[in-house]
């Protein structure tokens, strides 16, 4: 198996685990389901091009990252310099994360939290809601076209945008037509390499309608000047930032 499909494998393993030992009913009782959500979307467009910064401590491609990190100073720190959101990976095995990084930035930042996981079943958005994310991922290469729209469908429901990402041509065709966002994944998830003019490549090819973002291998004032030419709204930016801290210098530039 290529690492996407690994990483997939596992994630149903877990999710055999989750449903054993939650309810949809259990993650309704957070006090978070009465907490309205942010804008993830509003927040990236009413900037000049909106960065969301990531929190990852490793990952497949990059390795060990910054294994070491506190959450709370982490998403302090891009509330402090400029994001326009923050995107959380959740997974265990292959990103060093957890649900329970989501809760704890929740308790420090006003920014729109984006979870960022491989969901493949409604159970992970109400787990989501409950622990304070406003937005989700959707990724087009583990979901069929109706398994997007019914996720979608049920986020919004939650009160919860979607981010839909895609890759490959062949995945435009799953965009859901009421997602919030879209995001043009510059690695490949099964090979995990990148290749920055991958957005460039698809951008003229994403409904008009949607604001797009640009995801994985940006690291300068000069991708994010490229890319705002191109038409995109803003872009995730998360190992660059980690490993260099220059989040104040990007948005500054931006600006």
């Amino acid at each position: 198996m290529n690492v996407l499909e690994q990483i997939v494998a596992n994630k149903r393993r877990e999710l055999d685990v989750l449903q054993q030992q939650f309810s949809i009913d259990y993650f309704r009782e957070s006090e978070n389901f009465e907490r309205e959500s942010l804008s993830l979307k509003d927040f990236i467009t009413e900037k000049d091009f909106g960065i969301i910064a990531e929190i990852k401590r490793k990952s497949p491609s990059g390795g060990d990252i910054k294994t070491g990190l506190s959450v709370t100073d982490e998403a302090v720190f891009y509330q402090e310099n400029g994001a326009a959101g923050i995107s959380i990976l959740t997974d265990a095995n292959y990103f060093g994360g957890s649900i329970n990084d989501v809760i704890a930035a929740r308790h420090v930042v006003s920014l729109p939290l984006l979870r960022k996981e491989f969901i493949i079943d409604e159970i992970q958005l109400y787990e989501a809601k409950a622990a304070g994310a406003d937005a989700v991922l959707l990724i087009a290469a583990i979901l069929n076209k109706e398994e997007a729209a019914f996720l979608t469908l049920t986020a919004h429901t939650l009160g919860l945008e979607v981010l839909f990402e895609v890759h490959t041509h062949d995945e435009l065709d799953s965009i859901p037509m009421h997602a919030d966002l879209i995001a043009i994944n510059n690695r490949d998830l099964k090979a995990q390499q990148t290749r920055l003019q991958h957005s460039y490549d698809l951008i003229g090819l994403l409904p008009k309608h949607i604001p797009a973002i640009s995801a994985s291998g940006i690291k300068t004032r000069e991708d994010i000047i490229a890319l705002k030419e191109a038409g995109f709204s803003g872009a995730l930016i998360g190992e660059s930032i980690l490993r260099d801290g220059h989040l104040a210098e990007l948005t500054k530039r931006i600006r």
